[in-house]
């Protein structure tokens, strides 16, 4: 046994020092790298929004000039947006989805490499011209025709349009990789209709990627070729439609919510089933009431644009479809509920997070049917009742339940436990300032104060509640300094952890902590949703063939998940790099001439080439 456990560690390990680091196609590698550039990301978003905070703290403050503040509004909101909670779920997926398969790696490992290096350059894309003083300052959405070159000479724009493609073709990369994996990759005995609700989100959300994140790349690839060739997509006067930018824009940005929050509602079944010590409530319910979100969600992006002039009859269709995704989102809240309710729960810091996630996430869901009427929408519209909207759905339903399914997986992921006792004094804190800052912002918006202002006249009343927020931000910050101290301290001091230290239900428990290259030696066989719980009784089967002396994987059928043959997986390569490095080249120069697209595309066409070229040595082992 031990034999063939090294021999497995020397066939999946990767190369040792930078080449290693360089060439990795560790889906486990590449995720914490996701996770940790986010993670950054998220700590430098959030320095920017408290001085925002200070700024408006008080009527006529002079920290921040009006550019100061456009740059700093429209730079933490791409980054929150585009380069955080999008990625930072796709990385959880990454890491999660192959342990709960009881496979070696996803189906497309340099994909995943691909694609972080790419997430990379838009992270670059963003931040670099940001240090030298070329920070986009239109927002986080650049509506022409303000985005135009009449509006906006230089590059800010194009750098905010690219820095978008740069985004979405990683997360598309990703996502394609996570549904192929999960439909193709399943252990046998995992039927559709044994799949944790883990994986249902996660495949429901790659699949909405897939089909919305083309929109988005569309729409400012349009824009980037108005304000470089002079087309007119957006240009009335030459017959373009200012409108449809916000129409394909937001026929993305909607979904994207949802993109968000599904993956939080998968980490929300697994801590509560967890927890609660009990099978999740209505697990056939939860399930569908994600596809039913998946659905609907493509049918409310109209709902940004009430007060641009559509017509009254398709304001009401778009009114009743944003009212109708609350239904089942509230089914997903209740069978939560449920399971705590009638299990045995054991409120350890990842389920605390999850009751501030009801908590949180009832009041922004509640304020989200308010403006999905289109009269009162009207009133609401840019105002701080939309931000405190936003920031309650998006922190409320998708930051909370990250932050429970970090502390969750950490000791998977590290060998360590968290300090529960500073988890829960960090959860307090954040919650709690969380609230203190937004939820006046619900009534600074009924009382008219308008968002994306730099500061207002004390005439206006604003001044106490404003102060309020800017406390409850600082609040916020004390607890996410706690979170970030207790999780760098507990992987040096933290307590040993064992392969399954909180008794969870699924496969990744099954597996060391944290786990080797190989993922598992052998792939298990599943005979219910719950396999680590019914391996108490009696352990589960496992499946042998894989060889260990070249890197092997299972694939299933689509629907039964029933052994079809074993497929060879690519090693270490580093050509996923350089065609990164090549494509970001192209995307870069494609701001300042169009020959960047033709001359890019070439060396693109070469590296693309030598990545997929069939080596000699794969040939022999498929022989073997």
């Amino acid at each position: 046994m031990s034999v063939e456990h090294d021999m497995l560690r020397a066939t999946w390990s990767d190369p040792p020092g930078l080449w290693g680091f360089l060439t990795s196609v560790n889906p486990h590698r590449i995720a914490g790298r996701y996770i940790l550039t986010a993670m950054a990301l998220l700590i430098l978003s959030g320095l920017l929004a408290l001085d925002m905070r200070v700024q408006l703290s008080q009527p006529q403050m002079h920290r921040m000039t009006a550019q100061l503040y456009n740059e700093s509004f429209a730079l933490h909101g791409s980054t929150m947006l585009f380069l955080v909670s999008v990625p930072v779920m796709e990385a959880m997926a990454m890491w999660l989805v192959p342990l709960m398969l009881g496979q070696r790696t996803m189906a497309f490992p340099r994909l995943n490499a691909f694609s972080f290096w790419l997430y990379l350059g838009g992270v670059l894309m963003l931040w670099l011209p940001h240090m030298v003083g070329v920070t986009p300052d239109l927002g986080w959405f650049e509506y022409p025709p303000l985005s135009g070159l009449s509006y906006s000479p230089g590059h800010r724009a194009d750098i905010w349009a690219q820095m978008i493609t740069f985004t979405e073709v990683a997360a598309l990369s990703v996502s394609v990789n996570v549904a192929v994996t999960i439909l193709k990759m399943r252990p046998p005995g995992m039927t559709l209709a044994r799949m944790p609700a883990f994986l249902w989100a996660m495949l429901v959300s790659a699949v909405m990627t897939i089909l919305a994140l083309p929109a988005v790349m569309l729409v400012t690839s349009m824009l980037i070729a108005d304000r470089l060739v002079s087309t007119h997509f957006f240009s009335p006067a030459s017959g373009g439609d200012v409108l449809l930018f916000q129409h394909l824009f937001w026929f993305f940005g909607h979904p994207e919510v949802y993109i968000i929050f599904l993956p939080g509602l998968g980490f929300v079944s697994a801590i509560v089933e967890t927890f609660s010590r009990r099978r999740l409530f209505g697990h056939v319910p939860v399930v569908l009431s994600m596809l039913a979100i998946a659905f609907l969600a493509f049918g409310l992006w109209v709902h940004h644009m009430f007060a641009v002039g559509l017509p009254k009859v398709g304001n009401a269709l778009y009114t009743a479809a944003s009212m109708a995704i609350a239904l089942p989102a509230g089914i997903q809240i209740f069978c939560f509920i449920a399971t705590i309710a009638l299990g045995r729960p054991s409120f350890r810091t990842p389920l605390l997070w999850i009751v501030a996630l009801i908590l949180t996430f009832v009041i922004g869901g509640l304020s989200g049917v308010m403006t999905a009427s289109a009269p009162l929408d009207l009133q609401l519209t840019d105002s701080y009742f939309v931000v405190a909207h936003l920031h309650y759905v998006l922190i409320g339903g998708a930051m909370f339940p990250l932050f429970g399914a970090f502390t969750y997986w950490y000791p998977k992921a590290t060998g360590r436990m968290m300090s529960d006792g500073w988890g829960i004094v960090s959860c307090a804190l954040i919650v709690a300032g969380f609230n203190i800052a937004f939820f006046p912002m619900h009534i600074l918006g009924l009382m008219g104060m308008p968002r994306r202002i730099y500061t207002y006249g004390p005439e206006m009343g604003w001044g106490d509640l404003n102060l309020v927020a800017t406390g409850g931000t600082v609040i916020a910050s004390a607890g996410a300094t706690i979170f970030v101290a207790n999780a760098f301290l507990s992987y040096w001091r933290g307590k040993h952890a064992g392969a399954d230290p909180w008794g969870g239900s699924t496969l990744e428990w099954a597996s060391s902590s944290p786990p080797p290259a190989y993922g598992f030696a052998y792939v298990p066989v599943v005979t219910s949703a719950a396999p680590m719980w019914d391996a108490v009784l009696e352990p589960f089967p496992v499946l042998r063939g894989l060889s260990s002396q070249c890197r092997e994987v299972l694939v299933t059928s689509l629907l039964d998940a029933r052994p079809q043959y074993r497929q060879l997986s690519p090693g270490p390569s580093i050509w996923p790099l350089i065609a990164a490095l090549v494509t970001s080249a192209l995307f870069v120069g494609s701001i300042f001439t169009p020959w960047a697209l033709i001359w890019g595309a070439l060396p693109l066409a070469v590296a693309l080439t030598i990545w997929f070229w069939p080596t000699r040595p794969r040939r022999k082992e498929a022989k073997a």
